[in-house]
């Protein structure tokens, strides 16, 4: 079975991309710049992800109009990423509007990932595309829910040739952030080539809703993260 592997550079897409080659898939690895303070950096990251697992093909691709269409603290220079505050039970920043979506929600941005990634599965002839979404300990996005990749899946059998059939894995759904830092740990993920940070390219803040959530999945798993931090989570 091919699969294309959705590698954003951060913590989840590293594992989800290990889960796929332990499973004995052949890979394909996308990454997308869509207009992300840190592009270079996840860029990078992505690019020594790839470097180690050795995919048959990589692809770049860019759609960094979603930082001229907006709505985003993470695409917004002039709007900033939420920092340290409380985090919800179920992960998300306590910084949100009225109907729990956070700031740093970039308006339907999955819609756009798998849109690419379906072109290309259909080019490649792959037959899945794997996303490193979770519904435990994430940040709230409605696009990052299993129903939403359900209705996915019916919108690319609708729109693709006859004989295609592509399924939207996403292996760690239902897992929580120290759950995937554990399933890393024993595929042997290299965690050090990851990038989470939304905010700095250099040492990773440690006050950012992502830094703070990763943080905390290594911490459940009593490892440290072997990222540098200016300051780590409680410190």
């Amino acid at each position: 079975m091919r699969a294309v592997v959705l590698v954003s550079g951060g913590m989840d897409s590293l594992v989800t991309a290990a889960k796929a080659r332990r499973s004995g898939r052949d890979l394909v690895f996308l990454h997308v710049i869509y207009g992300q303070r840190t592009a270079a950096r996840e860029q990078r990251a992505f690019d020594d992800i790839a470097d180690f697992y050795r995919p048959r093909r990589r692809l770049v691709a860019d759609i960094a109009y979603l930082r001229t269409i907006g709505g985003s603290a993470l695409t917004d220079p002039a709007a900033p990423v939420p920092q340290e505050g409380a985090l919800s039970p179920g992960g998300a920043s306590a910084a949100a509007d009225a109907a729990g979506i956070p700031a740093t929600y970039v308006p339907f941005r999955n819609a756009h990932l798998l849109s690419i990634a379906a072109s290309l599965a259909e080019v490649e002839a792959a037959g899945e595309i794997w996303i490193g979404a979770s519904e435990v300990d994430y940040s709230g996005y409605p696009d990052c829910r299993r129903i939403f990749f359900d209705a996915f899946e019916r919108v690319i059998d609708a729109g693709t040739r006859p004989d295609t059939s592509i399924s939207v894995v996403t292996p760690l759904m239902d897992m929580s952030k120290g759950r995937i830092v554990r399933e890393g740990l024993r595929l042997g993920a290299p965690f050090e080539l990851s990038w989470s940070c939304y905010v700095e390219s250099e040492e990773a803040c440690g006050r950012c809703e992502s830094c703070r959530l990763r943080l905390a999945g290594f911490a459940d798993a009593k490892v440290r993260d072997p990222i540098a931090y200016s300051q780590r989570a409680g410190s």
